[in-house]
């Protein structure tokens, strides 16, 4: 792939006017995908996002939908960068299983494998009812499902205190750019008083 530093990272309310073509492009449905933006995952290089695709959860069970890309011929290579970010996020979360539709060679050999009756009874009902056929992930076993409210509170304490300290630094860095501003502004109005009162003394 010839992108160059490729950012992985969730889908922010500022990609949305970028997202918007990507989805119209693969003829998706652009209007409910606007208000499910929070489910993205996006590959972002140089400013542009070149990937994405969304991760519906629901309980302990997972979606993969509605991949795109901005040039097809590096598909498989941001899938790869995408697939190991919703991996993390899944494992955040606690996940049993994941579930798509997708039905490129990559997720075949991700792991991905066609459900059966016994497993399409675990597919929860939010998921749709598109007739186009499911394949599976099983991430944990049963027994082992539920994350403790506890983890999760954590988790989130732990994404708001990193929130927090970022917009501290922001604020910090602008109150000492504002400082300096307003040094440099009194020191070249403390030149220019000098000066002028200079010019007056010439002057007599």
């Amino acid at each position: 792939m010839t992108t160059s530093n490729p950012q992985v990272r969730r889908a922010t309310i500022e990609d949305l006017p970028k997202l918007v073509p990507l989805w119209q492009q693969e003829l998706l449905a652009t209007p409910q995908l606007e208000k499910r933006f929070k489910e993205f995952q996006v590959v972002e290089s140089k400013g542009e996002i070149i990937g994405a695709v969304g991760l519906e959860v629901a309980g302990s069970e997972g979606r993969l939908h509605s991949e795109v890309f901005a040039h097809p011929e590096q598909s498989d290579a941001l899938r790869a960068l995408l697939w190991e970010r919703a991996q993390v996020v899944a494992q955040n979360h606690g996940l049993v299983r994941l579930w798509t539709q997708f039905a490129t060679p990559f997720w075949n050999h991700s792991g991905f494998r066609y459900a059966g009756a016994e497993q399409l009874a675990r597919l929860p009902a939010s998921f749709g009812t598109n007739p186009q056929p499911w394949q599976y992930l099983q991430l944990r076993d049963e027994a082992a499902a539920p994350v403790s409210i506890d983890k999760e509170f954590a988790l989130f304490k732990q994404m708001e205190k990193e929130r927090t300290e970022k917009i501290f630094r922001q604020a910090k860095l602008l109150k000492l750019v504002a400082a300096v501003v307003v040094m440099a502004v009194f020191g070249l109005l403390v030149v220019w008083v000098i000066t002028w009162f200079r010019a007056r003394g010439l002057q007599r």
